[in-house]
């Protein structure tokens, strides 16, 4: 059994940078996607960066050229670098393993940006 865990939300100024972290517990084998999905009050949770094993990458035109999604193999460990942040990026940050055929979740980690 997966179990994943973040860290890293905050509050943060509008343009400034956040670098969330997730930890997978247990063994990731072959084929496997991470990715990283926001849920904003009232809103639907949405994809907001994703990584292959193969190690490319997908990002909606919202968060393009701002977010940067990571992994160390390793560590079983996924990164989310989030700069020039937007009023609009505030929400709950939940991390997302693909796995042989299995979805894991995080517990989600709030990403507050405010002035």
């Amino acid at each position: 059994q997966v179990q994943l865990v973040e860290s890293g939300g905050g509050l943060v100024q509008p343009g400034g940078s956040l670098k969330l972290s997730c930890a997978a517990s247990g063994s990731i084998f072959g084929f496997n996607a991470w990715g990283w999905y926001r849920q904003a009050p009232g809103k639907e949770r949405e994809l907001v960066a994703m990584i292959f094993s193969g190690g490319s990458t997908h990002y909606p035109d919202s968060v393009k050229g701002r977010f940067t999604i990571s992994r160390d193999n390793a560590k079983n460990t996924v990164y989310l670098q989030m700069n020039s942040l937007k009023l609009e990026d505030t929400a709950v940050y939940y991390c997302h393993l693909l796995n042989l055929g299995s979805n894991y979740w995080g517990q989600g980690t709030q990403v507050t940006v405010s002035s």
